[in-house]
């Protein structure tokens, strides 16, 4: 086998992460092969997740200064960043010279918070994929987007999906391949219910109730979020 060309990755890990955001496509990218992978935050203690068990950052915002892959996942601790001028202001600096900005699930939003999706198509979470006009993006409900170097994909799942997309288009498709079966991901779900026209009025009705209570306000926070950066 030829010598891989080097590929590095810098995952943006935050408080309140959904870490099947990250590990998903972290774990796929991670087989790319003369990679280099880390997750950044502003230091390096254990980041708290959505699952209850925390992550670690493998280095901070001033460690790394460029990558080739640049990756937002989403999930509610999305608010908290957002507006956030020092995390903002690091994507756009990876963001200026990495050869793929891409993000997974509601992830997109803060890459439109930061300026980087105006004027391209993007996935996000189906719940929250309207809200990516707020920053100038064109949403599309697909669970891969690509628009020239960005590359983002729908709600939490598709980030395997996404990354495994991804490494076609830096390695080739028999690569690609190879890395879906390694990890074998050959998904057959026992229930056909992953999007909301798959699923029951009481079912969809639950978690609408659910958000409502977990991030109150949470369209017109966004809205207030996108005018306050100047969108």
């Amino acid at each position: 086998m030829p010598q891989l060309s080097p590929v590095s990755v810098a995952f943006l890990v935050f408080p309140n992460v959904t870490q099947l955001d990250l590990t998903g496509p972290a774990q796929v990218l991670s087989r790319l092969g003369n990679v280099t992978l880390n997750l950044v935050w502003k230091d390096k203690m254990p980041v708290p997740t959505d699952a209850g068990f925390p992550l670690l950052p493998t280095a901070t915002f001033d460690e790394i200064q460029q990558a080739d892959i640049l990756c937002v996942p989403g999930g509610l601790g999305t608010m908290e960043i957002m507006p956030d001028k020092t995390v903002l202001a690091w994507l756009r600096k990876i963001a200026a010279d990495a050869q793929w900005v891409t993000s997974v699930c509601t992830g997109s939003l803060v890459l439109g918070a930061a300026g980087l999706l105006k004027g391209y198509k993007s996935a996000c979470h189906w719940a929250s994929i309207d809200q990516l006009e707020y920053f100038g993006a064109t949403p599309v409900r697909e669970r891969i987007v690509e628009d020239r170097n960005r590359f983002t994909g729908g709600g939490v799942t598709s980030g395997i999906d996404f990354a495994l997309a991804l490494a076609a288009r830096i390695r080739d498709e028999d690569f690609a391949r190879f890395i879906q079966l390694s990890i074998e991901y050959d998904p057959h779900p026992p229930f056909d219910a992953g999007s909301p026209d798959k699923v029951s009025p009481e079912i969809l009705a639950r978690y609408h109730k659910m958000i409502a209570a977990a991030a109150p306000d949470r369209v017109a926070k966004v809205k207030a979020i996108a005018d306050s950066l100047g969108f």
